[in-house]
């Protein structure tokens, strides 16, 4: 039981001077008015980021051997692995665009010439039969027939490998629309021919028109946006991979200055992992330089050797394609046709581009020559300069008997049996084929060579560049472990 205290006296007061214990301010509480917030050895430190403690860690370790070996060995690998990847990244690249150039670009535009030479074909071998009447051979309407359904199929085969909407996709719909209608011409050009009636020039002139004026100006750029693809192509693919090759060198350098660092800290000449990462980054480095090297002549070779001269016997071919058909079209017009060369002389439309025709055969002639690199290349564009040649002597007499109303003599050199022009023709187209047989076994031997100057680089770059970081931290972990 608890008691009042007895009395009246008061509890005592605390003696002057005695100190009352003071309560801490609780955190998150705010400072009691009056008093300055704590700034002395209580104070909370500000709270610093990861990135300067990282920083402050790593200053720190660096005044220590240890520490100094694995940042060294640290750099040495992440330099190693980039390296690689980088190198496998750039030839890569340059792989895939040489394995086009072989296997994708060059084809197609192998493919828009071939469409672009049956067209001109077909128009040749249209001429030739209507000339010929009713006794037109079973050969020249095959012939003809082949061309057409070589175009359709090179045409088929250019629009499977078209991006949709592309200009290379409108032109092949366009091709396609004008081949049956070309055909259509040359079929009532025919009909009418057998029953002898003028019409049947005109019709087959009109079909000429058509080929001269819409579909070989269609085929013509289709082949040129090919070849402009494959010129993209070999850009992609023979450019040093400098980046690659910059961090190779920096590879090798950084890995001879850490293993003289420790020649001069321990007297050591060898450090067996150090030694395998140099000589890994080492085979990485000259397998890139040389490789790319022999790559980037072999690819030069395909098109120097190769591509131009391909292009080069595709145009002649063409332009021998096309004289001939106008030959034909002087005889078929019978001076129906007229161009003004100047203000006092007119002469045969037909004859006057059979001329211009014959001009660029002879130069494309003369630079596939120049071209040529061997006797297999050479002998068939001698052979076509020979034809050629005979060719325009042959058309001459032909022009001659037509100019003195000798039609049927002049007919006969053209189109004849023997010592006509169509001889000359075969000749020139024959051979050409010929030439542009062996230019293509060219491009795709020295192609394919430069192609495999590549094969392996990038898988193989990678495998020794992992090797080569395990090397460095291998060798750098041997001397740590003398720490321990």
């Amino acid at each position: 039981m608890t008691h009042p205290p007895q009395g009246s006296t008061a509890p005592p007061r605390p003696t002057a001077g005695a100190t009352v214990p003071a309560v801490p301010p609780q955190s998150g509480s705010p400072a009691p008015p009056g008093r300055p917030p704590v700034t002395g050895p209580d104070a909370m430190p500000a709270r610093r980021t990861a990135w300067a403690e990282g920083v402050d860690r790593l200053r720190a370790a660096a005044t220590t051997e240890p520490g100094r070996l694995r940042i060294i060995g640290a750099v040495l690998a992440l330099l190693v692995v980039a390296f690689g990847a980088v190198t496998a990244w750039q030839t890569t690249e340059r792989s895939a665009a040489a394995d086009d150039v072989l296997h994708s670009s060059q084809p197609l535009s192998a493919g828009a010439a071939d469409i672009y030479r049956s067209l001109a074909d077909a128009n040749t071998a249209a001429s030739s039969g209507f000339l010929a009447g009713g006794q037109e051979t079973a050969a020249s309407r095959d012939r003809y027939e082949k061309d057409i359904r070589t175009a359709a199929q090179g045409l088929i085969t250019a629009a499977a490998s078209s991006d949709p909407g592309s200009p290379s996709a409108h032109t092949i719909t366009r091709l396609n629309q004008l081949l049956p209608e070309y055909k259509g011409l040359v079929e009532r050009a025919r009909a009418n021919n057998r029953l002898g009636y003028p019409l049947g020039g005109a019709y087959l002139r009109y079909a000429n028109e058509k080929m001269q004026g819409e579909m070989l100006p269609a085929a013509k750029d289709l082949y040129e946006r090919e070849n402009t693809r494959l010129s993209a192509d070999y850009a992609d693919a023979k450019p040093y991979p400098w980046a690659a090759i910059g961090l190779g060198v920096l590879v090798l350098a950084g890995l001879a200055w850490a293993q003289h660092r420790q020649y001069r800290h321990t007297n050591r000449v060898l450090n067996q992992g150090m030694v395998a990462a140099t000589a890994a980054s080492t085979v990485v480095l000259l397998w890139l330089v040389v490789g790319h090297t022999v790559a980037r002549a072999e690819l030069n070779a395909s098109y120097d050797h190769g591509v131009r001269s391909l292009n080069v016997l595709h145009d002649a071919r063409i332009a021998s394609l096309n004289a001939r058909g106008n030959e034909n079209l002087t005889l078929v017009s019978r001076g129906a046709e007229t161009k003004e060369v100047s203000p006092t002389e007119v002469v045969d439309r037909y004859d006057y581009d059979f001329q211009q025709d014959m001009k660029t055969l002879t130069k494309g002639l003369a630079l596939a020559a120049d071209l040529a690199d061997d006797k297999a290349g050479e002998t068939p564009v001698t052979a076509a300069t020979g034809n050629m040649k005979v060719w325009k002597a042959r058309h001459l007499d032909a022009r001659k008997a037509d100019d003195d109303g000798n039609y049927q003599g002049a007919l006969d050199k053209v189109i004849g049996a023997k010592g006509a022009t169509g001889e000359c023709f075969d000749g020139v187209d024959s051979n050409l084929a010929l030439a542009l047989t062996h230019e293509e076994s060219e491009f795709k031997r020295a192609a394919g060579d430069g192609l495999g100057a590549m094969t392996g680089l990038p898988a193989g770059a990678a495998a020794l560049a992992v090797l080569a970081a395990a090397g460095a931290l291998l060798g750098i972990g041997r001397r740590l472990s003398e720490y321990r």
